[in-house]
């Protein structure tokens, strides 16, 4: 129980923080993902499950806090989780490049769902203008900022986990 109750609160603090205090690290009109970096951490670490539940959560903080319709982000992160966690049982993702290199890969394929749900909607927005100004170069912040964030939650999870392994009862 205290395992999800952590990895909850993790949730809504880091999507607080993406759709607050990140502006002070925009660049170029561009801030990291810290939602889907924490969606590609536990498809990492604990498989496509636990990504697409992390997706679900933190998605549905971004589409409420945003204001945005209820469900965009959540869907763009449910699938990304998935794809990612399906794709990293298959790697050896202990070097810190196959990681940024799966949070890359993440960004863009969440990039592209995000701005497909939007086209659909309203397709006056210049979806290729949107990719090309936005989802790359948000891919490759993001993909930037992926070694200090795993450190930070590798060893935030490992000081929590007792010593059978695991992260709580």
């Amino acid at each position: 129980m205290g395992k999800h109750l952590i990895w909850a609160a993790l949730v809504l603090v880091i999507a607080l923080a993406q759709t607050t205090w990140l502006e002070a690290i925009r660049v170029a009109g561009v801030t990291p993902d810290l939602v889907l970096l924490l969606v590609v951490y536990f498809a990492i670490a604990e498989g496509e499950e636990r990504a697409m539940y992390t997706g679900a959560l933190g998605g549905l903080f971004c589409d409420i806090i945003r204001d945005a319709s209820l469900g965009h982000h959540i869907l763009a992160l449910v699938i990304a989780g998935f794809v990612i966690g399906h794709i990293s049982r298959r790697l050896i993702t202990e070097h810190p490049a196959i990681k940024a290199g799966l949070v890359f890969i993440a960004s863009v394929l969440y990039g592209l769902l995000y701005t497909g749900i939007l086209y659909v909607q309203t397709p006056q927005i210049g979806a290729v203008n949107t990719i090309a100004a936005h989802v790359i170069p948000a891919a490759f912040y993001t993909a930037l900022v992926t070694p200090l964030l795993f450190y930070l939650l590798d060893w935030s999870f490992r000081r929590v986990q007792p010593a059978q392994g695991g992260y709580g009862p």
